[in-house]
């Protein structure tokens, strides 16, 4: 029998029901409450802000339990701690949840209230946690105070790892194995030419994410939406794409020898593209990726040079895609392409906003609010630092939320009607 949320997301219970859902009246346990609060708040036109002013008065013992559950749905959980939402209440409880993903504690970190500052201070995962913690640190909301608390626990980190043996990082990871050059080029990774700053950024990304590291470590790369995608349809014929997705072989086939002569012909028939070097270049990119490991990755993102990140930017493990936005080499116009795409992960999205050099490049922010795949409560959020003329653009664009447009289309005329009154 399906349960009343599933019934709920096919549309199939009756108006009165669903209005019975969004008061929180009906009779089903506590947690699947929550989440048909929360799939109303977040997807249901007519009862949503019902649903939302439910769930700002929920039984607080209710929401503490579902705040510190890691099976609790990863959408309520997303709701509870996004910073509209937030009951500061719940707070200690969702800091100390491992469900609660790093990057969503580090954009409540950006803009937290001295309240909700001081508790992020108390919570050992926060005080773990450098990246939480430079988040914070750049808080236009921080006292005197707590900024001295953050330096001191960004110090207390530093020096933890610094004194770390050289062979094993406090999370049981060899980082410094991880940077050695003669390894790197083994594996296909440019040299960095001693670059000291280049190696301690690889150290630091890989102590940092060593348990997502080692949880991902034997994933092979794959593109997100696919090779086909990655490379273009007209690129190869489909058996070479496969086989470049796959482990490349040390010899050719005699059949794939006989294959590509019998191809020479009509490909000299149709004469060398101008852009054929630059797409065996990509070709060779690809296969030297598919060679790498996790680690040997998350090296390349971080050290190799335009080609490679566009490729890892798509990698559908986390941990090495979002290793290309901490590369030092990267640039704005990098960032500017990124945000525009619609076959990277979700989590790439979110991560550029928490990189203040991003947002202050207005074509970054402009871009995140037009890409369909951007997250709705991202876009939203964004939305306030664009454009007249692009709001204007924004509430044509069907490619993207309908809630998106209608915000956009109101902006626009509330900033047309302001500068009309001067």
């Amino acid at each position: 029998m399906p349960r009343t949320i599933d019934l709920i997301r096919a549309n199939r219970l009756p108006s009165n029901m669903m209005q019975f859902a969004a008061k929180g009246a009906l009779s089903v346990p506590p947690d699947e409450n929550i989440e048909i609060l929360v799939y109303l708040a977040r997807h249901n036109k007519v009862f949503g802000d019902l649903a939302r002013m439910t769930l700002a008065g929920w039984d607080e013992n209710a929401s503490l339990t579902a705040a510190s559950n890691p099976n609790t749905p990863r959408e309520v959980l997303e709701y509870m701690v996004s910073p509209e939402n937030l009951r500061s209440k719940l707070l200690p409880a969702l800091l100390e949840n491992p469900s609660v993903e790093e990057s969503e504690l580090q954009g409540l970190a950006m803009s937290a209230s001295p309240e909700l500052v001081a508790i992020m201070l108390k919570s050992t995962r926060v005080q773990s946690s450098s990246a939480i913690l430079a988040v914070l640190r750049s808080n236009p909301y921080l006292k005197q105070e707590g900024a001295s608390e953050v330096d001191r626990l960004l110090n207390a980190l530093s020096h933890q790892f610094d004194s770390a043996p050289a062979n094993q990082s406090a999370e049981g990871v060899d980082p410094t194995d991880e940077v050695k050059v003669s390894e790197a080029e083994n594996q296909g990774i440019p040299a960095s030419q001693s670059d000291e700053a280049q190696d301690e950024e690889v150290s630091a990304y890989l102590a940092e994410h060593a348990a997502e590291i080692v949880a991902e470590q034997n994933r092979p790369f794959q593109a997100v939406g696919g090779v086909v995608d990655l490379l273009g349809a007209e690129y190869f014929p489909i058996s070479e794409v496969k086989e470049i997705a796959a482990e490349p072989k040390p010899a050719v086939s005699q059949s794939s020898s006989s294959a590509a002569a019998a191809a020479a012909p009509a490909k000299a028939a149709l004469g060398t593209k101008p852009h054929a070097h630059a797409e065996q270049q990509r070709e060779n990119t690809l296969q030297k990726i598919n060679r790498l490991d996790v680690k040997g990755r998350i090296q390349l993102a971080l050290k190799g040079n335009k080609e490679e990140r566009s490729i890892l930017i798509r990698d559908g493990t986390k941990v090495v895609a979002l290793a290309v936005l901490d590369a030092p080499k990267i640039t704005d116009g990098e960032v500017e392409k990124i945000a525009l795409q619609k076959n990277v992960l979700e989590a790439v999205l979110r991560q550029i906003p928490l990189k203040r050099r991003f947002m202050k490049n207005y074509v970054v922010v402009r871009n995140l609010v037009s890409n369909p795949r951007t997250p709705l409560d991202l876009s939203l959020s964004l939305m306030k630092h664009l454009l007249a003329q692009d709001l204007k653009n924004l509430s044509s664009n069907k490619e993207i939320a309908d809630t998106v447009r209608k915000l956009a289309l109101k902006m626009f005329k509330q900033k047309a009607e302001t500068a009309n009154k001067k």
